[in-house]
């Protein structure tokens, strides 16, 4: 059985949905069996409303920008399509959520839930298990992680979605790089991932396999060595023992 997942974030005019702040981008990256493949969902979208000042600050996106862009509800029933069934991974998902929710209330006899379509999973009460005390934004995890997110300069639905994907395959101990190459060539299409910075690791791009050097192979059968010599043993060999006399 295949597991489906999806990496999501969203960007918006403002932080509240009771001032009728909308949604004005929408990422998300899928990965399957925790490896990316590349369909993603992207969207701009024009919220009938103003952008706050200090939200264009934040991710530059601008009224004029989304002025030709659809209607949330124009790609709605794709979005449902797209997320139906998945576990959607998300940074502080209350605010993602909420914001989903929001745009589905407007949509009068078709309203819905974010739930009632895919189970979630935040990835910041993750965090704040395995790493109480300390910061963990998704810049503090990129960082903590070592996963390069240069091109994070302004934040984006997409490219925030693929820092995600990386964060959580680190969180979780898989696969740690989907690939951010500034090199990589960019589309002029107003809804392409290049446009806000995120790319794809190419197929023929594998994982190097080092191989240990004779004297990291002769290191590793002394420290070996003492560990059985200690008071108490390597538990292997008495996993071995047992299993043998069993």
């Amino acid at each position: 059985m295949q597991l489906r997942q999806i990496c999501l974030d969203t960007e918006t005019t403002g932080l509240e949905t009771r001032d009728d702040h909308r949604i004005i981008e929408v990422g998300c990256v899928e990965l399957i069996n925790r490896r990316p493949t590349g369909n993603n969902f992207h969207y701009y979208l024009n919220p009938d409303r103003e952008i706050d000042q200090g939200a264009i600050e934040v991710h530059g996106i601008t009224n004029e920008h989304l002025a030709t862009q659809p209607h949330f509800e124009d790609i709605y029933e794709d979005f449902l399509s797209y997320i139906n069934g998945a576990e959607v991974i998300i940074h502080n998902a209350p605010f993602d959520v909420g914001f989903l929710n929001h745009e589905f209330s407007k949509l009068g006899a078709n309203a819905t839930t974010l739930n009632e379509h895919c189970t979630v999973t935040d990835t910041l009460v993750m965090a704040r298990k395995m790493h109480p005390g300390q910061r963990n934004s998704l810049d503090a995890l990129c960082k903590r992680y070592d996963i390069n997110n240069s091109n994070r300069t302004l934040h984006g639905a997409l490219l925030d979605a693929g820092i995600l994907a990386d964060v959580y395959l680190a969180m979780t101990g898989g696969q740690i790089t989907l690939g951010l190459d500034a090199n990589a060539s960019q589309s002029s299409d107003d809804n392409s991932p290049a446009e806000k910075g995120f790319y794809h690791r190419k197929p023929e791009e594998r994982f190097v396999v080092v191989q240990p050097s004779t004297e990291e192979l002769e290191a590793h059968d002394q420290w070996l060595h003492k560990l059985r010599e200690s008071e108490n043993g390597a538990v292997w060999d008495k996993t071995e023992a047992s299993t043998s006399e069993s």
